[in-house]
């Protein structure tokens, strides 16, 4: 870097610097503090249910109750270890904690908030005291889920499925309050993200001039706004059910419990898309830098995500084929089922097209990305199983449907959100980190997460059934493989601990990050500063060339 451009850096005042104080972050609506905030909550939550799921592990090594799971028991009260109900609620509250505090928020609250209004030329969201609002509704969402957890918390599943639901415990309802909650944030970021993108697009920059990232932003954002209130009715009916006795998913009252699964479902499969479009948005953008190339099919791309949206949100029933489904229904949402992974594949043959004769540099951030493709892939071609008739009866509710949910969910969604924060970590914090750690973490990760959900992948082929807290001694091979999937977890929980280590490393210690470390055209890197100023650009952007017009000559 020039004497005159680290001059022009140390003369900027980075969003950090312009205000001090914790109640300028506590009410601030600068989209950048806020992705900051959600980025702090969503890694602790991370590291938590982490935590729940590793004493999961450790339950299910070895037949009958372990020293492990008494020591855990106790912190909660109890002194028979994880057994029955103890174990049925670590493993609902790992659920509610990864899928509602980290998967779904995950991505479009952290990069989402910071980056969004930056990449389309924007110096805030168009909504930004909504945006606070949202983050107060996630943060209400998150202390009464955790407040559920030290009362004993919900032992139904993360599903809560009716009528047990409506029978357990009264932190049930408590467990449903906080997804309801959890429900607006949602709901809300969505809102301001479609307004945004409609309406403060810098000049020049057309719908396919956005980066790809703004694309699949969009389609979630309409997921989230259309499909969330279907959970957020159905959750109050639930706890009407508990409370009234009305009967509308009771069979003994003359409910369906069927119905709940529907409307649980109507939601949760879009949500499963709310959690991969997101993150398939980043891919193009580390796909595109990293290898000096435009995307392939950037228009395919971009449709991909909004038909992934569309045809997503059609096919929730096929969770539901063993429920009692009439053989015509189960045929048509198979069918729907092998469609919507049309667009996926679409997306995974372009980013493949766009590595073809690029000028590939195998820096962290596409490492991670190459892990997703090998991981999500994986977990895609399994979930084809799941979705035909003959094998999804065989497999329902046995340990393949969680490491194929693994596979896709944390193969996915997570993954993404390692290799997003590698890639944005120097414009977010001005700060380089260490690449040999990186490489380390990522290597121990890949064998492990392989390890840990391919062993619950063979596991369910034999028939091990999920939610069971103990497996039967004579059976070796089901003692086997827990043991293979259980030292696996270690594996992959050292990669993840060297990981947000040394990047907890890198932000007191390391060196300073150049305003485009990564040579990228895209506006944050491009246009800004880092980290940012306070309105994101010294003077408002115009949109002159295409989002990867990458020239035959790349600033190195």
């Amino acid at each position: 870097m020039s004497d005159v451009a680290s001059a022009e850096q140390s003369q900027h005042v980075s969003f950090y610097k312009e205000t001090s104080g914790i109640m300028n972050w506590i009410w601030t609506i600068d989209h950048k503090r806020i992705g900051i905030m959600y980025l702090t909550a969503v890694t602790i939550f991370f590291l938590f249910a982490v935590f729940l799921g590793f004493c999961i592990r450790m339950e299910l090594m070895d037949p009958g109750v372990s020293e492990f799971g008494k020591m855990i028991d106790g912190m909660f009260g109890g002194t028979d270890g994880l057994q029955g109900n103890t174990y049925n609620r670590l493993l609902t509250m790992h659920g509610v904690v990864m899928i509602f505090l980290f998967i779904i928020p995950g991505i479009p609250a952290v990069f989402g908030n910071f980056f969004l209004p930056i990449m389309i030329g924007a110096d805030d969201v168009a909504l930004p005291k909504l945006n606070l609002l949202s983050w107060y509704c996630y943060v209400a969402g998150a202390i009464v889920a955790l407040l559920v957890l030290f009362l004993g918390g919900p032992d139904t599943g993360w599903t809560f499925y009716a009528p047990y639901s409506a029978q357990t415990a009264d932190t049930v309802e408590l467990a449903l309050f906080a997804a309801f909650i959890l429900g607006w944030s949602s709901i809300l970021t969505g809102i301001n993200f479609i307004v945004t993108i409609h309406r403060l697009r810098a000049p020049g920059m057309g719908w396919f001039d956005m980066p790809l990232f703004c694309w699949a932003l969009y389609a979630s954002a309409w997921m989230q706004v259309i499909a969330t209130p279907v959970v957020g009715i159905t959750l109050i009916l639930l706890m009407l059910d508990k409370h009234l006795g009305i009967g509308i998913f009771d069979p003994l009252k003359g409910g369906d419990p069927v119905l709940f699964q529907h409307m649980f479902w109507i939601y949760s499969h879009p949500a499963v898309y709310i959690m991969i479009v997101p993150p398939m948005g980043i891919v193009s953008e580390i796909m595109a830098t990293f290898c000096r190339r435009i995307v392939f099919g950037y228009k395919f791309v971009a449709f991909s995500s909004m038909g992934i949206a569309m045809i997503g949100s059609l096919v929730w029933a096929h969770h539901m084929y063993t429920a009692g489904m009439a053989d015509e229904a189960r045929i048509i949402f198979s069918f729907l089922t092998f469609l919507v992974a049309l667009p996926s594949a679409v997306k995974v043959f372009n980013w493949t097209a766009t590595m073809y004769k690029g000028s590939i540099s195998l820096a962290p951030p596409m490492i991670y990305t190459l892990i997703f493709m090998v991981l999500f892939s994986i977990g895609g071609f399994t979930g084809l199983v799941n979705g035909a008739l003959a094998t999804d009866v065989h497999v329902h509710d046995t340990f393949f449907v969680v490491g194929h949910f693994h596979y896709v969910m944390f193969g996915g969604n997570g993954v993404m959100f390692f290799a997003g924060l590698l890639y944005w970590f120097p414009k977010m914090f001005g700060r380089m980190y260490n690449f040999t750690m990186i490489y380390i973490s990522s290597v121990l990760f890949f064998v492990g997460f392989n390890m840990l959900y391919g062993g619950m992948k063979w596991l369910g082929i034999m028939g091990a059934p999920r939610r069971y807290w103990d497996m039967p001694s004579g059976n070796e091979h089901y003692v086997t493989w827990n043991k293979i999937s259980t030292h696996g977890s270690w594996l992959m929980i050292a990669g993840i601990a060297i990981f947000f280590g040394t990047l907890l490393y890198a932000l007191f210690f390391g060196k300073k990050a150049t305003d485009n470390p990564w040579g990228s055209m895209t506006f944050e890197w491009k246009k800004t500063k880092t980290p940012p100023v306070l309105l994101n650009f010294d003077s408002p952007p115009t949109m002159t060339y295409g989002p990867y017009d990458y020239p035959e000559k790349v600033e190195k």
